[in-house]
C-alpha cells in the first residue's frame, strides 16, 4: 500500500509542477522577458495538452480528475488501484480492467462519479479471475502496436487518442477531426494481431454530445 501511495504522490507532484511550468511559460511569452525557447522548455509537458483538440485548460482538468479517481481507488482497495486503468477526455472517464467481483466493480464506478467535474463514466470493467501476466503482456503489445501505427499515419492526429486493451478488446477514446480520420484509426486497431474487437468512444470534433460506442468485430 505504501509503495502505491508514494507513486500516486509523485504523480500529484508532477501534475502540480506541470501547472506551475505552464503558467511560468505563458508569463514569459506574454511579457517577452525571455526567448520563446525558454518558455517551450519550461512548459514542454503541458505543451502536449495544449496541442490537443481539447486544449490546455481541459487537459489540465482531465489530469486532475484522473489523479483524484486513482487516489480514491487506492484508499478504498489497493487491488482496485492495481487492476484498473482509466482514461479521461473532456471530463468523460473510461474505466477498463478486470476485477474479481461485481461488488468491487460497482464500487469502482461509484468512486469515479464522486470526483468533482466528472460528466460521464463509461464502465468497461469485466468480472473475471482469468488472465494473468501473459494476457497483460499481450494486451500491452496490442496497444503499443496501435499507437505506433497512429503515430506514423500522417493523416491521423495520434495525440488526440487514448487506447486501452483488455483481454484483446481495444477501447478507443478521444476526438477525431472527421469521419475519415476515425475510420483510419479503427482500421488500424482492427488490423493488429490478437485483437478480438474494437470499441470506439471517440467523438468527432463537430459533435456536441458524448460519443456513442461503436463496436467493430
Amino acid at each position: 500500500m505504501q509503495k502505491y501511495s508514494q507513486l500516486l504522490s509523485m504523480e500529484w507532484a508532477g501534475f502540480r509542477g506541470g501547472i506551475s511550468g505552464a503558467l511560468l511559460a505563458l508569463l514569459l511569452v506574454m511579457t517577452a522577458c525571455s526567448p520563446a525557447g525558454t518558455a517551450v522548455g519550461v512548459g514542454a509537458g503541458v505543451g502536449v495538452m495544449a496541442s490537443q483538440e481539447r486544449g490546455l485548460g481541459q487537459g489540465v482538468e482531465d489530469q486532475r480528475i484522473r489523479l483524484e479517481i486513482n487516489s480514491k481507488w487506492l484508499q478504498h482497495d489497493e487491488k482496485m488501484y492495481r487492476l484498473l486503468s482509466l482514461q479521461v477526455q473532456e471530463a468523460r472517464v473510461l474505466l477498463t480492467g478486470a476485477l474479481p467481483s461485481q461488488e468491487m466493480r460497482l464500487a469502482a464506478v461509484r468512486l469515479a462519479w464522486e470526483v468533482d467535474g466528472v460528466k460521464e463514466v463509461i464502465n468497461e470493467i469485466t468480472i473475471t479471475d482469468e488472465g494473468g501476466l501473459g494476457t497483460y503482456a499481450r494486451d500491452t503489445w496490442i496497444s503499443t502496436q496501435i499507437k505506433t501505427k497512429l503515430i506514423f499515419d500522417v493523416e491521423v492526429s495520434s495525440i488526440n487518442y487514448s487506447i486501452e486493451t483488455v483481454h484483446g478488446v481495444v477501447y478507443l477514446m478521444g476526438i477525431a477531426k472527421d469521419d475519415t480520420e476515425l475510420s483510419r484509426v479503427i482500421n488500424h486497431a482492427r488490423n493488429v494481431s490478437y485483437v478480438e474487437r474494437v470499441v470506439s468512444y471517440v467523438r468527432r470534433l463537430d459533435d456536441q454530445g458524448p460519443g456513442k460506442p461503436q463496436v467493430q468485430g
